[in-house]
Protein backbone atom coordinates (compact mmCIF):
# COMPACT_ATOMS: atom_id res chain seq x y z
CA UNK A 1 0.00 0.00 0.00
CA UNK A 2 1.37 3.35 -0.63
CA UNK A 3 0.33 6.18 1.49
CA UNK A 4 0.34 9.90 -0.14
CA UNK A 5 -0.08 12.68 2.79
CA UNK A 6 -2.64 10.65 4.63
CA UNK A 7 -4.29 13.10 7.07
CA UNK A 8 -7.01 11.66 9.34
CA UNK A 9 -9.81 14.03 9.69
CA UNK A 10 -8.06 16.72 9.72
CA UNK A 11 -9.31 20.23 11.14
CA UNK A 12 -7.98 21.82 7.84
CA UNK A 13 -11.05 22.74 5.33
CA UNK A 14 -9.01 23.33 3.17
CA UNK A 15 -8.24 20.89 -0.03
CA UNK A 16 -4.27 19.41 -0.65
CA UNK A 17 -2.84 19.13 -3.36
CA UNK A 18 -2.60 15.40 -4.93
CA UNK A 19 0.74 14.02 -5.15
CA UNK A 20 -0.76 11.19 -7.14
CA UNK A 21 -2.50 13.79 -9.50
CA UNK A 22 1.29 15.78 -9.67
CA UNK A 23 2.66 11.85 -10.33
CA UNK A 24 0.24 11.48 -13.11
CA UNK A 25 1.07 14.46 -15.13
CA UNK A 26 4.70 13.93 -14.88
CA UNK A 27 4.32 10.16 -16.19
CA UNK A 28 2.28 11.73 -18.72
CA UNK A 29 4.76 14.07 -20.05
CA UNK A 30 7.30 11.47 -20.51
CA UNK A 31 4.79 8.94 -22.07
CA UNK A 32 5.61 6.39 -19.10
CA UNK A 33 2.87 4.62 -17.19
CA UNK A 34 1.17 6.37 -14.50
CA UNK A 35 -0.78 4.32 -10.90
CA UNK A 36 -3.91 6.80 -11.87
CA UNK A 37 -5.60 5.12 -15.16
CA UNK A 38 -6.07 7.73 -17.65
CA UNK A 39 -10.41 8.62 -17.15
CA UNK A 40 -10.53 11.65 -19.60
CA UNK A 41 -11.76 9.01 -22.88
CA UNK A 42 -14.95 8.44 -21.02
CA UNK A 43 -18.17 10.22 -22.26
CA UNK A 44 -19.85 10.89 -25.60
CA UNK A 45 -17.14 11.29 -28.50
CA UNK A 46 -14.89 10.67 -25.28
CA UNK A 47 -15.65 13.54 -23.74
CA UNK A 48 -14.71 16.19 -26.89
CA UNK A 49 -17.62 17.29 -27.90
CA UNK A 50 -21.38 18.50 -26.83
CA UNK A 51 -24.40 16.43 -27.30
CA UNK A 52 -25.76 17.64 -30.19
CA UNK A 53 -29.58 19.14 -30.47
CA UNK A 54 -30.15 16.63 -33.42
CA UNK A 55 -32.42 18.36 -36.40
CA UNK A 56 -33.64 15.37 -38.07
CA UNK A 57 -36.87 14.62 -39.47
CA UNK A 58 -39.48 15.00 -36.80
CA UNK A 59 -42.12 11.66 -35.80
CA UNK A 60 -44.59 13.22 -33.59
CA UNK A 61 -46.32 10.31 -31.88
CA UNK A 62 -49.51 12.21 -31.98
CA UNK A 63 -49.61 12.03 -35.66
CA UNK A 64 -49.86 7.95 -35.21
CA UNK A 65 -52.95 8.23 -32.57
CA UNK A 66 -51.10 8.82 -29.04
CA UNK A 67 -52.99 11.22 -27.58
CA UNK A 68 -51.50 12.67 -24.12
CA UNK A 69 -53.93 12.79 -20.92
CA UNK A 70 -56.81 10.87 -22.42
CA UNK A 71 -56.54 7.43 -20.49
CA UNK A 72 -55.75 5.63 -23.30
CA UNK A 73 -52.95 3.28 -24.00
CA UNK A 74 -50.68 5.20 -26.15
CA UNK A 75 -47.73 1.86 -26.95
CA UNK A 76 -49.45 0.94 -30.04
CA UNK A 77 -49.05 4.03 -31.65
CA UNK A 78 -45.80 4.63 -30.58
CA UNK A 79 -44.46 1.62 -31.78
CA UNK A 80 -46.46 2.94 -35.06
CA UNK A 81 -43.71 5.80 -34.73
CA UNK A 82 -40.64 3.98 -33.54
CA UNK A 83 -41.53 1.76 -37.08
CA UNK A 84 -41.89 4.34 -39.23
CA UNK A 85 -38.74 6.56 -37.60
CA UNK A 86 -36.33 3.62 -38.04
CA UNK A 87 -36.93 3.49 -41.43
CA UNK A 88 -35.46 6.70 -42.33
CA UNK A 89 -31.63 7.85 -42.10
CA UNK A 90 -31.90 10.06 -38.89
CA UNK A 91 -35.32 10.79 -36.99
CA UNK A 92 -36.85 12.30 -33.96
CA UNK A 93 -39.19 10.38 -32.63
CA UNK A 94 -41.02 13.43 -30.67
CA UNK A 95 -43.57 13.28 -27.41
CA UNK A 96 -44.98 16.61 -26.46
CA UNK A 97 -46.03 17.64 -23.45
CA UNK A 98 -48.85 15.50 -21.32
CA UNK A 99 -48.84 12.10 -19.87
CA UNK A 100 -48.36 8.63 -22.54
CA UNK A 101 -49.60 5.27 -21.41
CA UNK A 102 -47.20 2.61 -22.13
CA UNK A 103 -48.23 -0.59 -20.28
CA UNK A 104 -52.09 -0.43 -19.54
CA UNK A 105 -54.41 -3.56 -19.15
CA UNK A 106 -55.23 -4.24 -22.58
CA UNK A 107 -51.54 -3.69 -23.33
CA UNK A 108 -49.08 -6.66 -24.44
CA UNK A 109 -46.48 -7.44 -22.01
CA UNK A 110 -43.85 -6.87 -23.99
CA UNK A 111 -40.89 -4.34 -24.21
CA UNK A 112 -40.63 -1.63 -26.47
CA UNK A 113 -37.60 -1.82 -29.13
CA UNK A 114 -36.15 1.14 -30.56
CA UNK A 115 -33.60 -0.70 -33.27
CA UNK A 116 -31.84 2.13 -35.14
CA UNK A 117 -28.68 4.44 -35.87
CA UNK A 118 -29.24 8.44 -35.43
CA UNK A 119 -33.08 7.67 -33.50
CA UNK A 120 -33.61 10.54 -30.73
CA UNK A 121 -36.08 9.96 -28.73
CA UNK A 122 -37.35 13.19 -27.22
CA UNK A 123 -39.99 14.56 -24.93
CA UNK A 124 -40.78 18.20 -23.85
CA UNK A 125 -39.21 18.42 -20.46
CA UNK A 126 -38.98 15.80 -17.59
CA UNK A 127 -40.62 17.53 -15.56
CA UNK A 128 -43.75 19.03 -14.43
CA UNK A 129 -45.92 20.20 -17.60
CA UNK A 130 -42.87 18.20 -19.08
CA UNK A 131 -43.54 14.54 -20.82
CA UNK A 132 -44.38 11.18 -19.18
CA UNK A 133 -44.47 7.73 -20.29
CA UNK A 134 -46.12 6.37 -17.55
CA UNK A 135 -46.07 2.22 -17.49
CA UNK A 136 -48.95 0.93 -14.95
CA UNK A 137 -48.13 -2.97 -15.02
CA UNK A 138 -45.05 -4.22 -14.68
CA UNK A 139 -43.23 -6.66 -16.93
CA UNK A 140 -42.85 -9.93 -15.64
CA UNK A 141 -40.00 -12.26 -16.22
CA UNK A 142 -38.84 -14.56 -18.67
CA UNK A 143 -38.01 -16.98 -16.28
CA UNK A 144 -39.43 -16.29 -12.62
CA UNK A 145 -36.77 -18.32 -11.19
CA UNK A 146 -34.17 -16.11 -12.39
CA UNK A 147 -35.34 -13.05 -10.93
CA UNK A 148 -32.06 -10.97 -13.69
CA UNK A 149 -34.76 -11.87 -16.66
CA UNK A 150 -37.05 -9.15 -16.49
CA UNK A 151 -37.14 -6.94 -19.63
CA UNK A 152 -36.87 -3.27 -19.63
CA UNK A 153 -40.04 -1.71 -20.82
CA UNK A 154 -37.75 0.81 -23.30
CA UNK A 155 -34.90 -0.94 -25.17
CA UNK A 156 -32.77 0.89 -27.49
CA UNK A 157 -30.51 -1.77 -29.31
CA UNK A 158 -28.14 -1.77 -31.74
CA UNK A 159 -27.60 -3.84 -34.72
CA UNK A 160 -24.63 -5.30 -36.61
CA UNK A 161 -22.55 -8.53 -36.29
CA UNK A 162 -19.39 -9.48 -33.78
CA UNK A 163 -17.24 -11.84 -35.35
CA UNK A 164 -13.50 -12.65 -34.79
CA UNK A 165 -11.17 -10.30 -37.14
CA UNK A 166 -7.45 -10.43 -36.45
CA UNK A 167 -5.36 -12.48 -33.02
CA UNK A 168 -3.56 -10.24 -31.37
CA UNK A 169 0.13 -10.88 -31.50
CA UNK A 170 2.13 -8.67 -29.78
CA UNK A 171 2.15 -7.60 -26.06
CA UNK A 172 1.29 -3.65 -25.07
CA UNK A 173 1.30 -1.65 -21.65
CA UNK A 174 -1.87 -0.42 -20.00
CA UNK A 175 -1.71 3.45 -21.81
CA UNK A 176 -0.26 2.48 -24.76
CA UNK A 177 -2.43 2.86 -27.67
CA UNK A 178 -0.89 0.26 -30.16
CA UNK A 179 -1.74 -3.82 -30.71
CA UNK A 180 -0.25 -5.92 -33.08
CA UNK A 181 -2.21 -8.02 -34.86
CA UNK A 182 -0.96 -11.10 -37.19
CA UNK A 183 -3.51 -10.04 -39.92
CA UNK A 184 -5.04 -6.29 -40.10
CA UNK A 185 -6.68 -6.78 -43.71
CA UNK A 186 -10.08 -6.39 -42.47
CA UNK A 187 -9.85 -3.55 -40.35
CA UNK A 188 -9.67 0.17 -41.34
CA UNK A 189 -9.28 3.70 -39.68
CA UNK A 190 -12.59 4.41 -38.61
CA UNK A 191 -13.85 1.22 -37.41
CA UNK A 192 -15.19 0.25 -34.34
CA UNK A 193 -13.82 -3.40 -32.73
CA UNK A 194 -13.30 -5.20 -29.44
CA UNK A 195 -10.62 -6.59 -27.84
CA UNK A 196 -10.80 -9.10 -25.83
CA UNK A 197 -9.61 -12.18 -23.91
CA UNK A 198 -11.51 -14.70 -22.45
CA UNK A 199 -8.75 -17.35 -20.65
CA UNK A 200 -8.28 -18.96 -17.62
CA UNK A 201 -4.43 -19.50 -17.67
CA UNK A 202 -3.37 -19.78 -14.30
CA UNK A 203 -0.71 -16.57 -14.37
CA UNK A 204 -3.35 -14.77 -16.21
CA UNK A 205 -6.15 -15.39 -12.87
CA UNK A 206 -3.32 -14.99 -10.30
CA UNK A 207 -2.18 -11.83 -12.00
CA UNK A 208 -5.66 -10.49 -11.99
CA UNK A 209 -6.44 -11.41 -7.88
CA UNK A 210 -3.00 -9.03 -7.33
CA UNK A 211 -1.58 -10.42 -4.63
CA UNK A 212 -5.42 -11.25 -3.28
CA UNK A 213 -6.74 -14.75 -2.25
CA UNK A 214 -8.86 -16.58 -5.06
CA UNK A 215 -12.10 -18.55 -3.29
CA UNK A 216 -12.91 -21.73 -4.80
CA UNK A 217 -16.13 -20.37 -4.70
CA UNK A 218 -15.46 -18.00 -7.74
CA UNK A 219 -16.21 -20.37 -10.50
CA UNK A 220 -16.52 -17.94 -13.20
CA UNK A 221 -12.93 -16.66 -12.78
CA UNK A 222 -11.47 -19.88 -12.50
CA UNK A 223 -13.71 -21.84 -14.70
CA UNK A 224 -14.31 -19.59 -17.68
CA UNK A 225 -11.34 -17.52 -17.14
CA UNK A 226 -10.29 -13.44 -16.91
CA UNK A 227 -12.71 -11.94 -19.18
CA UNK A 228 -11.67 -7.94 -20.27
CA UNK A 229 -13.59 -6.45 -23.34
CA UNK A 230 -12.87 -3.36 -24.46
CA UNK A 231 -14.32 -1.54 -27.23
CA UNK A 232 -12.30 1.05 -29.32
CA UNK A 233 -12.39 3.29 -32.17
CA UNK A 234 -9.44 2.36 -34.52
CA UNK A 235 -7.30 5.71 -35.46
CA UNK A 236 -4.80 4.43 -37.81
CA UNK A 237 -4.05 1.08 -39.52
CA UNK A 238 -0.10 0.11 -39.99
CA UNK A 239 0.78 -3.10 -41.80
CA UNK A 240 -0.05 -5.13 -38.75
CA UNK A 241 -0.28 -2.09 -36.05
CA UNK A 242 -3.65 -0.80 -34.64
CA UNK A 243 -3.54 2.46 -33.46
CA UNK A 244 -6.90 2.92 -31.19
CA UNK A 245 -7.96 6.61 -30.42
CA UNK A 246 -7.88 5.75 -26.71
CA UNK A 247 -5.49 4.31 -24.08
CA UNK A 248 -5.83 0.69 -23.49
CA UNK A 249 -7.18 0.49 -19.94
CA UNK A 250 -5.58 -2.97 -19.26
CA UNK A 251 -2.21 -4.78 -20.35
CA UNK A 252 -2.12 -6.96 -23.01
CA UNK A 253 -0.11 -10.03 -22.80
CA UNK A 254 0.19 -11.72 -26.03
CA UNK A 255 0.49 -15.48 -24.80
CA UNK A 256 -2.97 -15.19 -23.63
CA UNK A 257 -4.84 -15.22 -27.19
CA UNK A 258 -6.39 -11.87 -27.25
CA UNK A 259 -8.34 -10.74 -30.17
CA UNK A 260 -9.88 -8.34 -32.29
CA UNK A 261 -13.77 -8.38 -32.94
CA UNK A 262 -16.16 -6.43 -34.92
CA UNK A 263 -18.04 -4.28 -32.68
CA UNK A 264 -21.72 -4.80 -33.40
CA UNK A 265 -23.28 -1.70 -32.69
CA UNK A 266 -25.37 1.97 -33.59
CA UNK A 267 -24.25 5.32 -32.92
CA UNK A 268 -25.88 9.14 -32.63
CA UNK A 269 -28.59 7.29 -30.49
CA UNK A 270 -30.37 9.64 -27.64
CA UNK A 271 -33.27 9.88 -25.26
CA UNK A 272 -33.72 13.45 -23.67
CA UNK A 273 -36.33 15.21 -22.02
CA UNK A 274 -38.43 12.31 -21.02
CA UNK A 275 -40.07 11.66 -17.55
CA UNK A 276 -40.26 7.71 -17.47
CA UNK A 277 -42.67 6.92 -14.42
CA UNK A 278 -43.62 3.77 -13.20
CA UNK A 279 -46.43 1.89 -10.76
CA UNK A 280 -43.97 0.24 -8.40
CA UNK A 281 -44.94 1.66 -4.48
CA UNK A 282 -44.33 -1.64 -2.23
CA UNK A 283 -41.99 -1.67 0.36
CA UNK A 284 -38.77 -3.03 -1.76
CA UNK A 285 -37.13 -6.62 -0.60
CA UNK A 286 -34.16 -7.13 -2.06
CA UNK A 287 -34.43 -10.21 -4.05
CA UNK A 288 -38.10 -11.05 -2.76
CA UNK A 289 -39.19 -12.11 -6.57
CA UNK A 290 -39.11 -10.68 -9.98
CA UNK A 291 -41.26 -7.90 -9.81
CA UNK A 292 -39.51 -6.72 -6.41
CA UNK A 293 -36.01 -7.03 -8.59
CA UNK A 294 -37.41 -5.87 -11.86
CA UNK A 295 -41.01 -5.78 -12.86
CA UNK A 296 -40.62 -1.57 -13.24
CA UNK A 297 -37.18 -1.21 -15.09
CA UNK A 298 -37.27 1.48 -17.22
CA UNK A 299 -34.86 1.91 -20.21
CA UNK A 300 -31.87 -0.08 -21.19
CA UNK A 301 -29.37 0.98 -23.91
CA UNK A 302 -27.14 -2.02 -25.67
CA UNK A 303 -24.77 -1.93 -27.97
CA UNK A 304 -24.55 1.67 -28.63
CA UNK A 305 -21.60 3.76 -29.38
CA UNK A 306 -21.28 7.91 -29.02
CA UNK A 307 -24.41 7.73 -27.72
CA UNK A 308 -26.73 9.58 -24.69
CA UNK A 309 -29.51 10.29 -22.24
CA UNK A 310 -29.83 13.34 -20.64
CA UNK A 311 -32.13 15.65 -18.85
CA UNK A 312 -34.47 12.61 -17.49
CA UNK A 313 -36.23 11.74 -14.69
CA UNK A 314 -37.31 8.20 -13.57
CA UNK A 315 -39.39 7.86 -10.71
CA UNK A 316 -41.27 4.97 -8.92
CA UNK A 317 -39.37 2.29 -10.92
CA UNK A 318 -37.14 -0.63 -9.58
CA UNK A 319 -34.03 -0.21 -12.11
CA UNK A 320 -34.12 3.07 -13.85
CA UNK A 321 -31.09 2.66 -16.60
CA UNK A 322 -28.71 0.07 -17.33
CA UNK A 323 -26.23 0.97 -20.57
CA UNK A 324 -25.03 -2.42 -21.91
CA UNK A 325 -22.43 -3.94 -24.17
CA UNK A 326 -21.94 -0.35 -25.01
CA UNK A 327 -18.97 2.43 -25.74
CA UNK A 328 -18.64 6.02 -24.81
CA UNK A 329 -22.36 6.67 -23.65
CA UNK A 330 -22.83 9.50 -21.71
CA UNK A 331 -25.76 9.68 -19.14
CA UNK A 332 -26.00 13.39 -17.45
CA UNK A 333 -28.23 15.40 -15.23
CA UNK A 334 -30.93 13.04 -14.54
CA UNK A 335 -33.03 12.01 -11.40
CA UNK A 336 -33.98 9.05 -9.62
CA UNK A 337 -37.19 9.34 -7.48
CA UNK A 338 -39.98 8.33 -5.84
CA UNK A 339 -40.00 5.00 -4.15
CA UNK A 340 -37.23 2.61 -3.48
CA UNK A 341 -36.38 -0.17 -6.08
CA UNK A 342 -33.59 -2.15 -6.72
CA UNK A 343 -31.16 -0.17 -9.02
CA UNK A 344 -30.16 2.83 -10.29
CA UNK A 345 -28.10 3.55 -13.22
CA UNK A 346 -25.55 0.67 -14.01
CA UNK A 347 -22.37 0.35 -16.90
CA UNK A 348 -23.24 -3.75 -17.63
CA UNK A 349 -20.35 -5.09 -19.85
CA UNK A 350 -19.48 -1.67 -21.37
CA UNK A 351 -16.34 0.71 -21.91
CA UNK A 352 -15.85 4.32 -20.98
CA UNK A 353 -19.32 4.96 -19.59
CA UNK A 354 -19.90 8.66 -17.85
CA UNK A 355 -22.67 9.03 -15.84
CA UNK A 356 -22.79 12.51 -14.51
CA UNK A 357 -25.13 14.81 -12.34
CA UNK A 358 -27.06 12.57 -11.17
CA UNK A 359 -29.35 12.69 -8.49
CA UNK A 360 -30.87 9.23 -6.56
CA UNK A 361 -33.10 10.95 -4.34
CA UNK A 362 -34.91 7.66 -4.28
CA UNK A 363 -32.59 5.42 -2.32
CA UNK A 364 -32.48 2.74 -4.36
CA UNK A 365 -30.78 -0.29 -2.88
CA UNK A 366 -28.26 -0.07 -5.59
CA UNK A 367 -27.10 3.65 -6.16
CA UNK A 368 -25.05 4.15 -9.49
CA UNK A 369 -22.22 1.94 -10.23
CA UNK A 370 -20.91 -0.98 -12.44
CA UNK A 371 -20.89 -4.40 -13.40
CA UNK A 372 -20.29 -7.42 -15.13
CA UNK A 373 -17.02 -6.49 -17.52
CA UNK A 374 -17.50 -2.87 -17.63
CA UNK A 375 -14.00 -1.38 -17.82
CA UNK A 376 -13.25 2.91 -18.03
CA UNK A 377 -16.53 4.12 -16.59
CA UNK A 378 -16.84 7.19 -14.46
CA UNK A 379 -19.13 8.36 -12.13
CA UNK A 380 -18.72 12.20 -11.83
CA UNK A 381 -20.46 14.20 -9.42
CA UNK A 382 -23.37 11.69 -8.54
CA UNK A 383 -25.51 12.34 -5.69
CA UNK A 384 -27.69 9.69 -3.50
CA UNK A 385 -29.14 9.40 -0.14
CA UNK A 386 -26.86 7.89 3.30
CA UNK A 387 -29.03 4.83 3.06
CA UNK A 388 -27.73 3.21 0.12
CA UNK A 389 -23.95 3.05 -1.13
CA UNK A 390 -22.86 2.87 -5.09
CA UNK A 391 -22.78 -0.78 -6.91
CA UNK A 392 -19.90 -2.71 -7.90
CA UNK A 393 -21.77 -5.85 -8.85
CA UNK A 394 -19.05 -8.37 -9.81
CA UNK A 395 -18.81 -10.27 -12.99
CA UNK A 396 -15.40 -8.24 -13.55
CA UNK A 397 -16.03 -4.83 -13.66
CA UNK A 398 -12.59 -3.13 -13.66
CA UNK A 399 -10.46 0.38 -13.52
CA UNK A 400 -13.69 2.71 -12.13
CA UNK A 401 -13.95 6.34 -10.87
CA UNK A 402 -16.34 7.35 -8.82
CA UNK A 403 -15.10 11.34 -8.93
CA UNK A 404 -16.93 13.80 -6.12
CA UNK A 405 -19.40 11.98 -5.56
CA UNK A 406 -21.82 12.48 -2.30
CA UNK A 407 -23.71 9.81 -0.29
CA UNK A 408 -23.67 6.55 1.98
CA UNK A 409 -20.54 4.38 1.76
CA UNK A 410 -20.85 0.82 3.42
CA UNK A 411 -20.78 -3.03 2.74
CA UNK A 412 -23.62 -4.81 1.72
CA UNK A 413 -24.52 -3.06 -1.56
CA UNK A 414 -22.01 -4.01 -4.14
CA UNK A 415 -24.17 -7.07 -5.15
CA UNK A 416 -22.86 -10.08 -7.42
CA UNK A 417 -23.57 -13.99 -7.19
CA UNK A 418 -20.80 -15.74 -5.10
CA UNK A 419 -19.50 -18.06 -8.36
CA UNK A 420 -19.12 -14.00 -10.22
CA UNK A 421 -17.23 -12.33 -7.17
CA UNK A 422 -14.75 -10.35 -6.82
CA UNK A 423 -16.94 -7.52 -6.82
CA UNK A 424 -14.35 -5.38 -8.74
CA UNK A 425 -10.84 -6.09 -9.68
CA UNK A 426 -8.18 -4.00 -10.12
CA UNK A 427 -8.03 0.01 -10.44
CA UNK A 428 -10.94 1.09 -8.28
CA UNK A 429 -10.43 4.62 -7.86
CA UNK A 430 -12.75 6.95 -5.34
CA UNK A 431 -11.63 10.61 -5.64
CA UNK A 432 -12.51 13.50 -2.94
CA UNK A 433 -15.62 10.83 -2.01
CA UNK A 434 -18.17 12.86 0.37
CA UNK A 435 -19.63 9.94 2.62
CA UNK A 436 -22.85 10.77 4.09
CA UNK A 437 -24.50 8.99 7.14
CA UNK A 438 -22.64 7.23 10.13
CA UNK A 439 -18.83 7.00 9.73
CA UNK A 440 -17.00 3.16 10.07
CA UNK A 441 -13.86 2.13 11.93
CA UNK A 442 -11.26 0.32 9.56
CA UNK A 443 -13.39 -0.50 6.94
CA UNK A 444 -12.30 -3.58 4.88
CA UNK A 445 -13.11 -3.54 0.83
CA UNK A 446 -11.88 -7.38 1.18
CA UNK A 447 -14.15 -8.48 3.89
CA UNK A 448 -13.28 -11.03 6.77
CA UNK A 449 -16.96 -11.03 7.98
CA UNK A 450 -18.74 -12.39 5.07
CA UNK A 451 -18.43 -13.78 1.78
CA UNK A 452 -19.66 -10.91 -0.42
CA UNK A 453 -17.73 -8.36 -0.18
CA UNK A 454 -14.14 -8.46 -2.31
CA UNK A 455 -12.82 -5.95 -3.85
CA UNK A 456 -8.72 -5.79 -5.06
CA UNK A 457 -7.49 -2.81 -3.00
CA UNK A 458 -8.50 0.19 -4.36
CA UNK A 459 -7.07 3.76 -5.02
CA UNK A 460 -9.00 6.23 -2.46
CA UNK A 461 -7.44 9.82 -2.19
CA UNK A 462 -9.35 12.65 -0.26
CA UNK A 463 -12.38 10.72 0.98
CA UNK A 464 -13.81 12.76 3.78
CA UNK A 465 -17.15 13.09 5.13
CA UNK A 466 -18.41 11.30 7.92
CA UNK A 467 -15.18 10.29 9.23
CA UNK A 468 -15.12 6.54 8.07
CA UNK A 469 -11.21 4.74 8.40
CA UNK A 470 -10.04 2.29 6.39
CA UNK A 471 -7.73 -1.15 6.77
CA UNK A 472 -5.19 0.08 5.17
CA UNK A 473 -3.18 -2.99 4.26
CA UNK A 474 -6.25 -3.45 1.94
CA UNK A 475 -5.89 -0.05 -0.12
CA UNK A 476 -3.53 0.26 -3.13
CA UNK A 477 -3.20 3.74 -2.19
CA UNK A 478 -4.51 6.53 -0.28
CA UNK A 479 -3.63 9.75 0.03
CA UNK A 480 -5.48 12.51 1.84
CA UNK A 481 -7.95 10.94 4.12
CA UNK A 482 -10.46 13.05 6.10
CA UNK A 483 -9.82 15.97 3.61
CA UNK A 484 -10.18 16.79 0.25
CA UNK A 485 -8.00 17.21 -2.94
CA UNK A 486 -6.75 19.24 -5.76
CA UNK A 487 -7.60 18.88 -8.36
CA UNK A 488 -11.26 18.79 -7.39
CA UNK A 489 -12.82 16.49 -10.29
CA UNK A 490 -10.16 13.70 -11.54
CA UNK A 491 -12.34 13.51 -14.73
CA UNK A 492 -12.38 17.43 -15.72
CA UNK A 493 -8.44 17.18 -14.82
CA UNK A 494 -7.94 15.04 -17.00
CA UNK A 495 -9.77 15.75 -20.01
CA UNK A 496 -8.45 19.64 -19.53
CA UNK A 497 -4.73 17.77 -19.35
CA UNK A 498 -5.46 16.16 -22.71
CA UNK A 499 -7.24 18.81 -24.31
CA UNK A 500 -5.05 22.21 -23.38
CA UNK A 501 -8.68 23.49 -21.33
CA UNK A 502 -12.14 21.65 -20.45
CA UNK A 503 -14.55 21.63 -23.69
CA UNK A 504 -17.66 23.68 -23.59
CA UNK A 505 -20.13 21.35 -22.48
CA UNK A 506 -18.58 20.67 -19.11
CA UNK A 507 -18.91 24.67 -18.37
CA UNK A 508 -21.98 24.05 -19.46
CA UNK A 509 -23.98 21.12 -17.99
CA UNK A 510 -21.58 22.29 -14.33
CA UNK A 511 -23.05 25.86 -14.23
CA UNK A 512 -26.25 24.82 -15.04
Amino acid sequence: MLVLGILTMSTNVLAQKSQLWEDYKAAQSKGEVAELPDFSYAGYHHGEKTIPDVKHKIFDVTDFGAIPDDDKSDKEAICKAIKAATKNASSIIYFPKGRFLVNEDDDDRLPIIVKGKNVVFRGSGAGVNGTELYMKNYLPAKDPKKLWTTPYLFQFVGGGKEEVIAKVTGSSDRGSFSVRVNDASNIKAGDWVVLRVKNNAPDLVEKEMCGCHLDEAWTSIINKGVYVNEYHLVENVKGKNLTFKEPLMREVDKNHEWQILSYAHFKEVGVEDIAFVGNWHDEFVHHKNDIHDGGYSMLKFQRLANSWVRNCRFTDVNRAASLVLCSNVSVLNCDVTGTPGHSSISSNASTRVLIGLVNDSSSQWHAPGVTSATIGTVLWRVKYNEDTSFEAHASQPRTTLFDCIEGGFFIGRGGGARFNLPNHLEHLVLWNYKELGEPETDFEFWSSKTWYWKIIPPIIVGFHGAGSTFQEDQLKVIESLGTPVEPESLYEAQLKLRLGELPNWIKQVTEN
